[in-house]
């Protein structure tokens, strides 16, 4: 697309409010979806009852997965409308979705109250999420990929994902106080709905932040838009990108929701350690999220995102079965922390430096679109499957540190997409430009 000098449209007038406006969304999605895994059992027990506790507590992350697999339609559909109308406006309609899903799930009756309609009301739920949450995230991320000062695009996009971990961070605050306040018994009956609570209280707040965001001075410099068709068009011509930006993400995916998501549930029903522990492991895990993100952004626009993208793969792929099964044979807190900050590491380094390998490999006129589908396929089919795989298959093996093997088949697919993306030193989009 064609684009007339940047000095004819107006400037970001501040780049730190423009990154804290446009990151704000991203709190609720994380907030609400961490919340999600951390209660999976009294969730199980609300909306999905069963002799089973297994077999509820797989139908419970049965639905959060299903949520998932509506990324890939919201990136296409909100993704297209985000291409045509604008990033600022995209992102307000991203965030009313997201916020009814979470209303609804704070106030939906039990399945005792009202039978089978509670599991079927929280399905819709959680459909209404991902549909929102598969543009959210490719949506912030372009937005801060073209407010970005040259040189520093990494580290710009990496806010992206360090903005969710100050959500993981304060939904386990709030789960250590509401352990340490309530009987368990009684945070297990309702008092797991408190966090939902203060979720919806924030939202308008994130709505005030959202309405008074910049449009990005790329967007407002293209002189055409392009259409709906055209955007579905261009996706459908560029699937080779796609596919393998959704190889490059997995890893992000699959490690971000073992880490957070997952990591509560292990620590409490596999590794039999307390509440309190596995809620404190979380808390620490999102605050080095937090700050090994922007690293992994601002070491790849140093030395390359290639480099680090494989090193992380790489060590992820030798380190996760290993790593795991010297915490499980003989679980301790000591233990369970080294582990995840491990993981930790490898996250935050390598989705710092995945998010501007995904902007910088997707044809900038579908960005929103390419980018929005690349990892909601990633997020969908892979991220958000990872605590039903994981406890499927350590219900299957018997083996404690069997969800190490997820984690390194993820690993696997990054270091071969990455291979493939940055053959001969320039990425897919710069061959096929030269070529053209």
């Amino acid at each position: 697309m064609s684009q007339s000098s940047s000095s004819q449209v107006p400037q970001i007038k501040s780049r730190l409010g423009a990154i804290l406006r446009a990151t704000s969304g991203n709190f609720l999605e994380q907030f609400d979806f961490f919340l999600f895994g951390f209660y999976a059992q009294a969730i199980a027990k609300a909306f999905f009852p069963s002799e089973n506790e297994t077999a509820a507590l797989l139908n419970a992350f049965g639905v959060f997965w299903l949520g998932a697999l509506m990324r890939p339609v919201g990136a296409v559909v909100l993704g297209a409308y985000i291409d045509r109308i604008g990033r600022r406006k995209g992102l307000i309609v991203t965030l009313s979705i997201m916020a009814i899903g979470t209303v609804v799930i704070a106030l939906c009756p039990s399945y005792a109250t009202i039978g089978i309609a509670a599991p079927i009301i929280v399905l819709i739920a959680r459909l209404l999420q991902g549909f929102s949450a598969g543009v959210e995230l490719g949506g912030v991320s372009v937005y801060l990929a073209e407010i970005a000062t040259p040189g520093n695009r990494g580290f710009y996009t990496s806010f992206q994902s360090a903005s969710q971990q100050v959500a993981i961070f304060v939904a386990s605050i709030l789960g250590f106080v509401l352990s340490e306040s309530m009987p368990a018994a009684t945070v297990a009956s309702w008092g797991w709905r408190i966090p939902f609570f203060v979720g919806c209280l924030i939202i308008p707040v994130i709505f005030f932040l959202r309405r008074t965001l910049e449009e990005t001075p790329a967007f407002l410099a293209m002189k055409k838009h392009p259409t709906a068709s055209e955007v579905f068009a261009s996706a459908i011509a560029n699937w080779r990108i796609v596919v393998l930006g959704m190889m490059i993400a997995v890893l992000t995916t699959t490690t971000f929701y073992f880490v957070t998501v997952y990591t509560p549930t292990f620590g409490k029903t596999v590794l039999k350690l307390s509440t309190q522990d596995a809620l404190l492991v979380t808390l620490l895990v999102a605050v080095t999220n937090f700050i090994w993100n922007p690293v992994g952004g601002a070491v790849s626009d140093r030395i390359g995102r290639k480099p680090v993208l494989l090193a992380i793969a790489g060590l992820s792929l030798i380190t996760a079965y290993p790593a795991l099964h010297w915490l499980v044979t003989n679980p301790s807190f000591g233990k369970m922390l080294a582990v995840e900050m491990m993981f930790s590491f490898y996250f935050g380094v390598y989705s710092g430096t995945m998010l501007g390998c995904l902007v910088e490999i997707v044809p900038a006129h579908v960005r929103t679109t390419c980018f929005s589908l690349a990892f909601a396929l990633a997020a969908g089919l892979f991220g958000t499957f990872t605590p039903f795989a994981s406890t499927w298959l350590i219900q299957q093996t018997g083996d404690k540190a069997s969800p190490g093997y997820w984690l390194m088949c993820a690993a696997a697919l990054g270091i071969v997409a990455a291979l493939i993306v940055y053959r001969g030193g320039q990425t897919i989009e710069q061959r096929e430009t030269v070529a053209a």
